[in-house]
């Protein structure tokens, strides 16, 4: 009876993912990423967008999971964040610092030690790293930001043009991988990473309509004046107002020569590229879905803080309608994992590569240290390990994930990696010798939408920014009697003894993590910049 019951144990235990030594199962990790999706737009992170319902599915994967409600990113900008999760090492030390930097695929990756720990790698949909990506056993990726329809994807043996919508296409490859490439004797790592909800907002045909209905809730600081900010936040470019153009980010007026003349010099121009391709049976579903609605604008002839607001309604319905698409992403491919029998052993996480503004001090776009930005959506669910409905307060960032996967994996994690493993939080675990801070550092100026580059650290309470291109300019939040980011504090004499105690902790932080970028930066910018002033 004993030999009996053993032998059911060991037959069984991939189904219900035992996943202790003695039984020596690795579990598989689903990997859902996406871009720009900012935690305030899902229902579980309790956000001012939680009313209009915009992510039942990831809230339901959070409710048999845990959520990390202070999780962020180390640099938030799309390629940035995504090397920081390849390496687990802050972008200075990766070498990828903006999106126009080359991703060197030669360097050490988790993926390339998961393969080495007896793991099958796969990842489709948004690289966004350039090159052709290292250490995956099949792969295919959108070139550079990719297309919202009929997208080109570069496989391993040339490039493709696939019909239909990237979101639901990225999906189609990650399953056709599930049923037809995957293997039975390995565990799995699987990527799907979605363009969706990255500009130009650009949702499916059946989403169209979603939230026609209803208004979406204006946040708070909507109307954000930047009174107290650094200069800087008043010389940006990514202002709903100034910045957001009707034709080339709203769609408005979509005539078939698509030759409205840009708002602005630096204008994305991506989704009226996009257009151009399109199925004529696509775009005049689009025209017939928007040519009311432009109508009505066109009467009303708005102007000032109405036009703001119909300009933030038709960003927001857009951005929440291609988070849509996400959802039922992540729906279908949990489905078919319980197709395969594999739901009980497969970790699914769900994240993004930083967070986003939906308005947010009047802004769209990211980059900036402020909260709406730097957080990150983080949700897993382990079956037999998390307990549902798990919520941690830990500071964790995507600087984690890597050595997080390799633990998961039963595989040495690396010295030089610079995160640490999350697998004790999953487990319950309360590490007395948890980090009390993290560091950010944002190096892409100038460049589109003109966000200074910045570093500073944030611990559970405060966040202290350094703005040091332009001289010695400093933001200090309390963040629990703050939360906006609305009065900044640096400076103040009441303050002044807890501002240099984090100004020293954020000089330990560059110590710790090895980070002088911001010397030589500060040097060739004054040299190059300064001099022709």
């Amino acid at each position: 009876m004993i030999k009996l019951s053993f032998f059911f144990l060991i037959f069984l235990s991939p189904f219900f993912g035992f996943i202790d030594a003695k039984d020596n199962v690795k579990p598989n990790i689903l990997f859902v990423f996406t871009d720009d999706h900012a935690p305030h737009a899902i229902g579980a992170y309790d956000g001012w967008l939680k009313s209009v319902n915009p992510t039942p599915v990831i809230d339901k994967l959070a409710q048999e999971g845990m959520v990390f409600i202070n999780s962020f990113c180390t640099n938030s900008i799309c390629g940035p964040s995504r090397a920081v999760i390849q390496t687990g090492k802050h972008s200075h030390k990766n070498g990828f610092m903006n999106n126009g930097n080359t991703f060197d695929w030669n360097q050490q990756t988790f993926p390339k030690l998961l393969q080495k720990a007896g793991y099958q790698t796969a990842i489709y949909g948004k690289s966004h790293l350039k090159g052709k990506p290292l250490g995956y056993d099949d792969w295919a990726v959108l070139p550079g930001q990719g297309l919202y329809y009929n997208p080109d994807m570069i496989f391993p043996d040339g490039k493709k043009q696939i019909n239909g919508y990237c979101t639901d296409v990225v999906t189609d490859l990650a399953v056709e991988w599930l049923h037809e490439k995957r293997s039975d004797e390995k565990p799995f790592m699987l990527m799907v990473q979605h363009k969706a909800p990255h500009r130009n907002w650009m949702p499916a045909l059946r989403h169209l309509p979603l939230y026609d209905d209803i208004e979406i809730p204006e946040p708070p600081t909507l109307f954000d004046e930047w009174k107290d900010n650094v200069p800087a936040a008043r010389f940006q470019e990514l202002e709903i107002d100034r910045h957001m153009d009707l034709n080339y980010d709203l769609f408005l007026d979509l005539t078939p020569a698509f030759d409205q003349p840009p708002s602005q010099k630096r204008q994305d121009r991506s989704a009226w590229h996009n257009m151009k391709r399109m199925t004529p049976e696509q775009l005049e579903a689009w025209r017939a879905h928007y040519a009311p609605k432009d109508a009505a604008f066109r009467k009303a002839k708005l102007s000032g803080k109405d036009l703001v607001r119909w300009k933030f309604q038709r960003y927001a319905k857009n951005y929440l309608r291609c988070v849509k698409g996400v959802d039922e992403s992540v729906d279908r491919l949990q489905q078919e994992l319980n197709k395969l029998g594999l739901d009980q052993n497969t970790i699914v996480i769900y994240s993004s590569d930083q967070g986003f503004y939906i308005g947010d001090h009047g802004w769209y776009d990211k980059r900036w240290m402020y909260e709406e930005s730097l957080k990150m959506p983080l949700i897993v669910k382990w079956p037999g390990v998390i307990k549902p409905g798990s919520r941690r307060i830990e500071l964790v960032q995507n600087l984690d994930y890597a050595q997080t996967f390799l633990e998961i994996a039963g595989a040495p994690q690396p010295k030089d990696m610079q995160g640490l493993s999350l697998v004790p939080l999953l487990k319950g675990e309360q590490p007395k010798d948890w980090r009390k801070e993290i560091y950010y550092h944002y190096y892409e100026y100038p460049s589109v939408h003109m966000i200074p580059r910045h570093y500073g650290i944030r611990t559970r309470r405060y966040k202290l920014m350094h703005f040091y291109q332009f001289g010695e300019q400093w933001e200090f939040y309390d963040l629990k009697n703050d939360p906006d980011e609305i009065s900044n504090i640096y400076g103040q004499k009441i303050h002044l003894k807890l501002q240099n105690r984090l100004k020293q902790r954020l000089k330990n932080l560059q110590f710790y993590y090895e980070d002088k970028s911001d010397i030589s930066i500060r040097k060739d910018y004054f040299q190059k910049f300064w001099k022709k002033s």
